[in-house]
């Protein structure tokens, strides 16, 4: 039996260092400052990316134990690529993060993954080693602060090699946090393997496939499902700062047409940011004809993106076969399904059966909602769950999605209950064990259908809404709301009551601020039907994201009912008003 070529070593380690020996020269990694410029870029092969991992690694080994954390606190560039893989040749555990950042929110997460990763040591860079350092120190937290990208930063040469197994934990990727605390999903060798051999299985990726884009790294799937699948194939990844996608998104489709990138992963909201804001003349400057895997995740996916994004950048030569709606989770390591090679499938299903737990076709002439199908998941078993009773359901009708696999992380660092609940879960005629993944979705002809998190699901009056469909409609039908962050929740008013709260664009005056809060209260009513009985209209930025972007709902659900916004305007119910005092009281 042939194995593919990411599953013949025993490890990550043993199959980069085999890249470094058998491919020497060959360009591995790039980070290019503007991707529109002649020059700002920076290029390492795997001679040289393997030397940066032994230096990291040496100064790790000096002043670690095997099996320690490791902090990773680099912005956007190869330092942090030459920090992790340090990490791995050491034997030590990468714990990557994001900067703390200049919000409180922002630095007590941060916080909170040091303290629960137990973690030894922080790595940055010289640009950032002061701001790391003094919050270190504001936190009290006991570790060394260094940066990894100093000249007399550890000594290639006095590196010795690990013993390194599938079994072995590499790094604890801290969940998104869109729905409850952080917690450390434990990686090991295996999961990082077998996952990219997944992906590249099911997209096709080979050797000869660029990777590149601009997800942070500390991000699973700027980590696990766009550099570390390019490096353990051998192959070439393109790197841009996600400050400068989100400042020029053009230079996104110029990093991928300049560094000829076969592969390249955003979430949806980032292929809508390139429809309104990239020009004609820039599409003119294209060409993305050899972009052929564009994969589309890490949130709910909008079939109306999919056509727009391949009708808008079609005289680029982008194709719509290369969409790739993808799903996947931090705890089944990233990657779980997805298919490219083909226009993306989207079922037009009854809105009102789909509150009924079934996907049935719209009628003719009636309401619909359009799902956006995420291919099959070959590598892993998947179950369509009843979350209540356990009960395996049929294909067409909604319900938890459980997993199993060799990409199932091992669990939760330091959590045994919550790793239990999760991870260990059995169906009602035992079989397992399974991860819940505690998302909802369907099966249909073989095809995974992602429906929403069960943990956001609105169930008002009887009826099972998704939020995301709530903020869909509402962006798509008032054009202050377009590319911004909104939610809908429920509060106990004293009945389930629909409460939105969402960013706007603009310059209004108070009754203008009356009349479009009116007109989307029509539009829920209108698309879902069922009235809002608060709305608050919120400044750009106001909606709190996890670090991947998602909304974080139930966080601003608490700062709702604890009255801790400052609205632009807001039109809430008496009812509403009157629960809310008494909660200030």
């Amino acid at each position: 039996m042939n194995r593919s070529p990411l599953l013949r070593e025993p490890s990550a380690l043993h199959l980069l260092r085999r890249h470094a020996a058998e491919r020497p020269d060959r360009a591995a990694l790039t980070f290019v400052q503007d991707p529109g410029a002649a020059d700002g870029a920076h290029t390492l092969d795997y001679a040289a990316l393997d030397a940066e991992a032994r230096r990291v690694a040496s100064w790790l080994q000096e002043r670690c134990a095997p099996g320690d954390r490791v902090m990773l606190l680099h912005p956007p560039g190869l330092p942090f690529a030459a920090a992790f893989l340090g990490c791995l040749y050491a034997g030590v555990v990468a714990v990557p993060s994001p900067m703390p950042g200049q919000f409180q929110h922002q630095q007590r997460r941060v916080t909170g993954i040091a303290a629960d990763a137990g973690v030894r040591v922080a790595l940055t860079d010289t640009g950032q080693l002061a701001e790391a350092r003094a919050w270190a120190a504001s936190e009290g937290l006991d570790i060394d602060v260094a940066a990894s990208d100093t000249a007399d930063f550890g000594d290639a040469g006095q590196w010795s090699e690990p013993p390194a197994a599938a079994r072995d934990l590499v790094l604890l990727q801290y969940t998104s946090g869109s729905t409850g605390d952080p917690k450390g999903v434990m990686v090991d060798h295996g999961n990082l393997l077998h996952n990219a051999d997944s992906l590249c299985g099911a997209l096709g990726l080979t050797e000869d496939t660029n990777f590149g884009g601009w997800i942070p790294l500390y991000h699973d799937m700027g980590l696990m499902g766009q550099l570390l699948p390019g490096l353990f194939l051998g192959s070439h990844c393109a790197l841009m700062s996600p400050m400068a996608f989100l400042k020029r998104p053009h230079q996104w489709l110029a990093l991928i047409d300049a560094y000829d990138l076969g592969y390249s992963a955003a979430p949806n909201f980032a292929y809508e940011l390139c429809l309104r804001r990239v020009t004609d003349a820039q599409i003119a400057g294209l060409d993305l004809s050899r972009w052929t895997f564009a994969a589309n995740g890490s949130e709910p996916i909008q079939a109306s993106t999919l056509r727009d994004f391949a009708a808008r950048f079609a005289p680029a030569g982008f194709r719509a076969e290369a969409l790739a709606p993808c799903y996947g989770m931090a705890e089944a390591t990233v990657y779980v399904s997805g298919l490219a090679g083909r226009p993306p499938r989207v079922e037009h299903v009854d809105p009102q059966a789909l509150e009924k737990h079934l996907l049935e076709p719209a009628r003719a002439g009636g309401p619909t909602r359009e799902l956006v199908g995420c291919g099959d998941a070959p590598d892993f078993g998947v179950r369509i769950v009843d979350p209540a009773d356990h009960r395996v359901l049929p294909d067409g009708m909604t319900g938890e999605i459980w997993l199993s696999g060799p990409s199932v992380a091992a669990g939760y660092w330091g959590r045994p209950d919550a790793t239990e609940e999760t991870f260990r879960a059995r169906t009602a005629d035992g079989a397992g064990p399974f991860l819940r993944t505690g998302d909802l979705g369907a099966l249909l002809d073989g095809e995974l259908y992602v429906t929403g998190r069960s943990k956001d699901l609105l169930i008002v009056h009887g009826r099972n809404l998704y939020p995301h469909d709530i903020e869909h409609e509402l962006r798509l039908h008032h054009a202050p709301l377009a590319t911004l962050a909104g939610t809908a929740f429920t509060v106990p008013a004293p009945h389930e009551e629909v409460v939105v709260l969402h960013e706007v664009r603009g310059r209004f005056s108070e009754d203008e601020y009356r009349e479009l809060a009116v007109a989307m209260r029509v539009t829920v009513y209108r698309e879902f039907g069922v009235r809002v009985a608060g709305l608050v209209l919120l400044r750009p930025g106001a909606v709190r994201k996890t670090t991947s972007g998602k909304v974080q709902r139930s966080e601003m659900r608490g700062l709702f009912l604890q009255s801790a916004l400052s609205p632009l305007f807001e039109d809430l119910d008496p009812e509403i008003r009157a629960m809310l005092s008494r909660a200030d009281r």
